[in-house]
């Protein structure tokens, strides 16, 4: 019987009969490769959803607070990414990252609050 071969280098080698790679070296190295162009979409939404969470949290250390849009922006917030939203029965609408939400007043201000 032929011994199997690595997806990744291609070189023989001995081992359970499903095992698909050489080393965990190799294991690696080709899921990386497989999973390149998602895992960048994924990385970046990620860091852009962390640092609002982030500036949310720094500019509401209470709890509910009103901050200017000015504000946010200057911080580098990005408005358009957030985890979920939160109708109200009036139909109020609250952005969240994660456990940190705001809710645009108007034009320049912003009412920010902490789900608890």
């Amino acid at each position: 019987m032929e011994k199997p071969k690595c997806l990744e280098c291609n070189e023989p080698f001995v081992g359970r009969v499903d095992k698909k790679f050489c080393s965990d070296y190799c294991r690696n190295a080709h899921n990386n490769k497989v999973n390149k162009d998602s895992k960048n979409l994924i990385r970046n939404t990620n860091n852009r959803l962390r640092k609002n969470w982030r500036i949310l949290e720094e500019l509401n250390p209470n709890g509910k607070c009103r901050v200017s849009k000015q504000r946010l922006d200057a911080k580098g917030f990005d408005f358009n990414f957030f985890t979920s939203t939160y109708t109200t029965k009036i139909g109020t609408v609250y952005y969240f990252c994660y456990d940190q939400g705001y809710l645009a007043l108007d034009d320049a201000y912003c009412t920010l609050v902490k789900r608890d």
